[in-house]
């Protein structure tokens, strides 16, 4: 499994190419923005987009939806929590302001535990709400992608629609903290000081995780 980290330029978010070298297909992880230059660069590694997963629904992660699946026909991927979540109007209105636009329906609601393959690759949801509803993380080969769950040094706010604190806590607590400490995090946006972590790491200096469920 190959793994590409683009950021973007808008609210420092990354998308995530995952491509599977056997069959040079691959998956987009949030392509938020900038919808050209991410497939620009899918085309330089002669890959082929097949699936569009979104970590949650947020504007911020889903703008660029529309343009990658006119552009590759590939499926769009969410948790069925989020799934409604996506043609609303303030989210489509929000794409549009992010110079994006609304996106189309998903074609495959995911659930706790699915497998969603990629060629021979495979990514395992972990549906880890909190900051939504339905926000997932996806765990494959010793690599998590944490979307707005959990970021390097800090986690994703829980003040919006949808959004506990508590629950998302709970999310770290159940889901995330179990994985072997070597696991590299992978986060929705670019607002620690490295781009990525390990489970290990923010064990030791996260807050959220030292302070709210350790210490308890």
């Amino acid at each position: 499994m190959d793994i590409h980290q683009l950021k973007l330029a808008a609210m420092a978010t990354f998308c995530y190419v995952i491509g599977d070298q056997a069959t040079r297909t691959c998956g987009l992880i949030d392509p938020a923005f900038e919808t050209d230059r991410i497939l620009a660069f899918v085309q330089s590694k002669d890959f082929r987009v097949t699936h569009v997963i979104n970590t949650h629904c947020h504007a911020d992660h889903t703008a660029g939806n529309a343009a990658v699946i006119a552009a590759t026909g590939a499926r769009l991927l969410i948790h069925r929590q989020d799934a409604g979540r996506l043609g609303k109007l303030f989210n489509s209105a929000f794409s549009r302001v992010l110079g994006g636009r609304g996106s189309p329906r998903p074609d495959v609601l995911l659930q706790d535990g699915d497998i969603i393959n990629i060629g021979q690759s495979a990514l395992q949801v972990l549906h880890t709400p909190g900051h939504t509803p339905g926000c997932i993380c996806l765990y494959a080969d010793a690599n998590v992608f944490t979307g707005d769950t959990l970021f390097v040094g800090a986690v994703g706010r829980t003040d919006l629609p949808g959004g506990s604190l508590d629950v998302l806590l709970e999310s770290l607590k159940k889901k995330l903290i179990t994985l072997p400490p070597e696991t590299i995090v992978w986060p929705g946006h670019d607002y620690g000081e490295t781009p990525s972590s390990t489970i290990g790491r923010e064990m030791q200096t996260n807050p959220y995780i030292t302070d709210f469920i350790l210490d308890r």
